[in-house]
């Protein structure tokens, strides 16, 4: 999801890469979850996100839908998020205790916090957003420890892709005034990526370029 803001308002004013020390580590949250809490709609899930889900709860994509998540408008696209409940907005995965029911297969946006990304020329970089965590005794660590994901770099390519990928198709529904065309992309987006179970056993990376490089013959088609 974009953010229209000035960063030097938000972080420490340093871009960070995988390998970087950042102070980002809350000392594993201990007696904390305002981060779980009051997120309303913003837990926004990329298709590795739904995966990792899926896998771990050993659920159906659609199920997943059904029970945990829902879709929301985010820059224009159609995509799911965690669900929030009650009049705290708890995290639907929140137990009783405030610790976190999935942590091994939490979503990116939950590994990445309190960091966020800054995209530019075709990629992104890190960085330490100041105001979000309300823990003040943080210590450094290694970004790629921090962001706790197997194969670090091939992840990052692929949240840089998609995140383009997704540009690309803003740029789409920005452009017309179809509510069809708008409904049936949005969909298209929805029952590709996140949707259409990707096989256990198998790579998900390699499944995931294969149906983006159909996705990206799609745009190509539309612009």
């Amino acid at each position: 999801m974009r953010r229209e803001v000035d960063l030097e308002e938000i972080s420490d004013g340093k871009l960070y890469g995988l390998n970087d020390m950042v102070k980002a580590d809350c000392n594993d949250c201990r007696g904390c979850c305002d981060c779980c809490q009051g997120m309303g709609d913003t837990v926004v899930l990329d298709p590795y996100d739904v995966y990792r889900l899926s896998s771990y709860l050993k659920r159906d994509p659609k199920e997943l839908m059904e029970s945990y998540l829902e879709l929301g408008i985010f820059d224009g696209n159609i995509l799911p998020h965690l669900r929030m409940e009650g009049k705290e907005e708890r995290c639907v995965f929140l137990n009783k205790e405030g610790r976190c029911s999935i942590h091994p297969a939490r979503p990116g946006f939950c590994r990445l916090f309190p960091l966020g990304r800054f995209y530019e020329n075709n990629s992104f970089q890190y960085f330490l957003q100041i105001h979000e965590c309300t823990k003040t005794n943080r210590s450094k660590i290694k970004v790629y420890k921090w962001i706790d994901t197997p194969n670090a770099k091939r992840y990052d390519e692929f949240v840089t892709e998609w995140h383009y990928f997704l540009k690309d198709v803003q740029e789409v529904l920005y452009r017309t005034e179809d509510t069809e065309l708008i409904k049936n992309l949005n969909m298209y987006v929805v029952n590709r990526f996140y949707l259409k179970p990707y096989e256990d056993g198998k790579d998900f990376y390699e499944q995931f370029y294969e149906r983006l490089e159909e996705g990206k013959g799609l745009m190509s088609l539309e612009k």
